[in-house]
């Protein structure tokens, strides 16, 4: 059976060693990248197996560098290995089509399960984050490779958050009630395992969701 082939990308120059080592035993690392846009042109040059990301790479965050990779090779198994166990950032990963996503705090013991799982042609979600969801409905869509998305109404709502109104004033720019707002605002906040007008506020910030609905 051939080994995986796979890419590293991350910044820290003993992280990528550290995770050469684990690897080699049982897969070919054939490339590293110390950035987004390194990482985008090895991914195309090389076209490994599976590509290993950090969210956060200089020059080019993992998500658009991953972005990218999708878009020329779509069938490029994605990997994200990352310091986050925020469920935003798992979402975005996701719904890039990554197959993974690791805690770098767990990846001595798991990384390459994760890369075999993956390998495969199934998820990897890191344990550590989805024996703290208490939703047996996110934990499930969690092991699916997807997170629910958000409602029209519910981006509706989010964005009027972020403009800095309060509950009773969104109620009254939408003609509902302030019982039916807290019910989408607790609704939002299970799905995006955020909560707070501040987190929220900045969800919708990084997201482009701060125009007026």
């Amino acid at each position: 059976m051939p080994r995986g082939r796979v890419l590293i990308g991350d910044d820290h120059v003993l992280v990528v060693e550290g995770f050469r080592r684990i690897l080699e035993a049982a897969f070919d690392v054939v490339g590293t990248a110390a950035d987004g846009p390194t990482l985008v042109s090895e991914a195309l040059r090389l076209q490994p197996d599976v590509i290993l990301i950090d969210i956060s790479l200089p020059v080019m965050n993992g998500i658009e560098a991953a972005r990218q990779i999708k878009r020329d090779l779509p069938a490029a198994k994605l990997i994200f290995l990352t310091m986050h166990s925020d469920l935003t950032y798992l979402r975005d990963a996701l719904n890039l089509g990554a197959s993974g996503y690791l805690l770098k705090s767990a990846a001595g013991k798991e990384l390459v399960n994760a890369v075999r799982e993956v390998l495969a042609g199934r998820k990897y979600v890191t344990p550590e984050i989805t024996r703290t969801i208490p939703d047996l409905r996110l934990r499930k869509s969690l092991k699916r490779g997807r997170l629910p998305g958000l409602t029209p109404r519910q981006q509706q709502i989010l964005k009027l958050v972020a403009s800095g109104r309060s509950n009773t004033e969104i109620a009254a720019a939408l003609g509902l009630t302030v019982r039916t707002i807290r019910f989408h605002r607790a609704e939002i906040t299970q799905k995006l395992g955020i909560s707070g007008t501040t987190a929220l506020t900045k969800y919708a910030i990084t997201h482009g969701m701060t125009e007026s609905p």
